[in-house]
């Protein structure tokens, strides 16, 4: 099995401490849609509660990855996993959320597997109460 390569420092670049600014993996490539902090029957969870919210999104994001299949290191249900994840991308209502949103990363994806992101400030989104939105890509070893 291949593993992402990460490049925090590319050379010429001031280095990342919270992300990888460029991740290369080779196999099959999955696209999570932006998930919101929806429960289960498409209630909002921690309404006003970034933290809350996040921790809900990364769990949703771990559910849609374990559907796409095909990792060895994925969960158990041999979905693909967060170390399979190569970037996220992050639309928040304010960027004072982004260390909620840092922490509940941590929970899944330790400092050293960090993926490539990007950070976007929105007026609003689609649901008003959502403070944050979050998509991931993942590239999934073929075996």
């Amino acid at each position: 099995m291949s593993e992402p390569t990460r490049i925090t420092a590319p050379a010429g670049v001031f280095p990342a401490a919270l992300y990888s600014h460029v991740v290369m993996a080779t196999g099959r490539l999955v696209a999570v849609s932006g998930q919101l902090p929806l429960d289960e029957e498409g209630g909002i969870v921690g309404e006003g509660d970034a933290a809350a919210q996040a921790r809900q999104v990364f769990e949703n994001l771990r559910r849609r990855l374990a559907a796409a299949g095909g990792t060895s290191h994925a969960s158990s249900s041999g979905g693909a996993g967060f170390d399979d994840v190569v970037k996220l991308t992050y639309f928040v209502t304010d960027t004072a959320h982004l260390p909620a949103i840092r922490t509940a990363r941590a929970a899944h994806i330790p400092d050293d597997r960090l993926p490539a992101s990007s950070a976007v400030q929105m007026a609003a989104l689609v649901r008003p109460e959502s403070l944050m939105e979050i998509e991931a890509l993942a590239v999934v070893s073929e075996q």
